[in-house]
């Protein structure tokens, strides 16, 4: 029987109430707990807390969920439910399951210097290609710089269908070339991925029944690599392309872990409330929950993605509960590392994100005692560890500490040397340590290899 709303609750009692807090406000008086709400809605009790407390945005369908489960009448919910609609005075930022792409930046007709550039970058990956893997420590780090050009390059090519297909008999091929390319992204062996991955988007194309799984995890892959190379549009392609494979394969894991990509876009783009959404809603469908360990696991990085998103906003309170929340389920699992193809979830790596999540809530101090609680041996690959690392040297630089940034920097080359070598973000922090100080032969080394050399 649907509860009765109490008398108190009139229209005008409710006009300026958040949604949030309107639901709270009326299961409370009905003497309902979390867990019977969430019972009758579908949502766990800790979704529901978050929405309640306005740490996750409420979207219009849920609103609606909660306000006919407790009896709430249409009326009753006034500026509540306006706060969320499009042109009635609210944002509307969480009544879409997914954002739109951002303005595109992909010309259909390239200008002289995109068309000479393009050339240069193409001969250089087939110079790649010839060469194949550069043997163990063969020095490379003249044109490490240029790697990060070279892949996005590639994976443009192979998503707008230029690339050159592989012919294959072997159904496994392809499966191998996949784990063969996760592997590369654990060690930052940016050489090869220019090369296996892009080759491998489009064979999976080419092959006469595509194995939409199997494409959608290499369109996962490659969204990681773009994001990492500040290729937002390409990413929000690849993220897309995965959702929509995943989604026709009919595969949960996949699902989510797309949306966690996509949020992690929507929140580079400053879109924080859809990227909360993104990730709390993936948290909980009943797919991923009935998903055994892997499900379990990818709930718990799809709330630490939430936490970063939340320090973004520069809510460090909501931020430290997400990933308190991160944690509990990490530790429900028993303490091992799982689902490491999407980097690994475990203690540690929560731990590790921690570190990220304080440095963008701004409080560097906190980033570098949650980094000394992580043993980097620990962490379950060089480009977990590699991260440790450069988020140590943000942490460091935001204090002024410039001995200490570069001596980070440093061991972060040491984990992933060609990652470090290609990322933007590191090319512009070591830029500006040029430009801010002195420069010692560590440093101008350093900068030597990422070239960011002032001309």
């Amino acid at each position: 029987m649907r509860p009765a709303t109490s008398a108190r609750l009139r229209p005008a009692a409710a006009e300026h109430v958040a949604p949030g807090d309107l639901i709270r406000r009326v299961r409370r008086e009905q003497g309902l707990t979390l867990e019977q709400l969430g019972a009758m809605t579908g949502y766990s009790a800790a979704q529901l807390s978050r929405l309640e407390r306005g740490l996750a945005p409420m979207t219009v369908e849920a609103l609606r969920l909660f306000a006919a489960a407790l009896g709430i009448p249409p009326q009753s919910t006034g500026t509540a439910l306006a706060a969320l609609l499009p042109g009635c005075g609210g944002h509307g930022a969480s009544t879409a399951a997914y954002p739109r792409l951002p303005a595109p930046t992909l010309r259909g007709r390239e200008d002289g210097e995109n068309v000479r550039r393009r050339k240069f970058l193409a001969g250089t990956a087939a110079a790649m290609t010839a060469a194949a893997i550069p043997p163990a420590g063969t020095p490379t780090h003249a044109d490490d710089a240029r790697l990060g050009e070279v892949l996005v390059s590639r994976l443009r090519d192979a998503m707008l269908g230029f690339g050159t297909p592989v012919r294959t008999e072997d159904p496994q091929h392809l499966a191998t070339e996949l784990d063969h390319a996760h592997r590369d992204y654990r060690t930052g062996s940016y050489s090869s991925l220019a090369v296996r991955l892009p080759r491998l988007l489009s064979t999976a194309h080419a092959v006469p029944e595509p194995d939409h799984l199997l494409l959608s995890r290499g369109y996962l892959l490659a969204t990681r690599l773009l994001i990492k190379l500040d290729e937002q549009q390409l990413g929000w392609m690849a993220a897309d392309r995965a959702r929509h494979l995943a989604a026709a394969a009919g595969e949960p894991l996949a699902v989510a872990e797309s949306a966690r990509q996509l949020a992690v876009l929507a929140r580079k783009a400053q879109w924080h409330d859809r990227a909360l959404t993104l990730a709390l809603t993936a948290a909980e469908a009943p797919e991923l929950q009935e998903a055994g360990v892997p499900g379990t696991a990818l709930r718990g990085l799809l709330i630490q993605s939430a936490a970063y998103t939340a320090a973004w906003q520069g809510d460090a309170a909501g931020m430290r509960e997400l990933t308190a929340e991160a944690a509990a389920v990490a530790a429900g699992l028993g303490g091992g590392t799982h689902y490491l193809e999407v980097g690994g979830f475990s203690p540690t790596t929560v731990q590790l994100h921690l570190v990220s999540a304080e440095n963008s809530a701004g409080d560097p101090s906190r980033a570098l005692a949650a980094a000394r609680a992580v043993r980097p041996a620990s962490l379950p690959s060089a480009e977990r560890r590699a991260r440790l690392y450069t988020d140590m040297a943000h942490a460091h630089h935001r204090w002024g500490h410039r001995d200490a940034c570069i001596a980070d920097l440093l061991a972060a080359e040491r984990c992933a040397p060609q990652e470090i070598h290609a990322r933007p973000a590191v090319h512009a922090l070591v830029s500006g340590l040029l430009l801010s100080g002195r420069t010692t032969p560590d440093l101008r080394g350093l900068a030597s290899r990422v070239g960011a050399v002032p001309s």
